[in-house]
């Protein structure tokens, strides 16, 4: 099975200057950024099978996963 690149860049291939910007001159988009990416890796770590964490403790992260997404769309919408 191959798994989905989910990071931001991928996400948003038209807008990748627009958030290399908004890392650097946005405070609060580079930490919903970070933590995004941070979440991301180790959702990739489980499904890969390096890492061990509960089906719960799995699907928590991926809704914490599509939260931090929706919240760094509209950042991206705004700006």
């Amino acid at each position: 099975m191959e798994l989905l690149r989910h990071n931001i860049e991928t996400e948003f291939p038209e807008l990748r200057n627009r958030i290399q910007t908004l890392k650097t001159s946005h405070d609060g988009f580079a930490r919903l950024y970070e933590r995004y990416d941070e979440v991301n890796r180790t959702i990739t770590k489980v499904e890969m099978g390096n890492a061990v964490m509960t089906e719960q403790e799995l699907d928590d992260l991926k809704k914490q996963r599509v939260k931090l997404k929706d919240d760094i769309t509209q950042i991206l919408r705004k700006s």
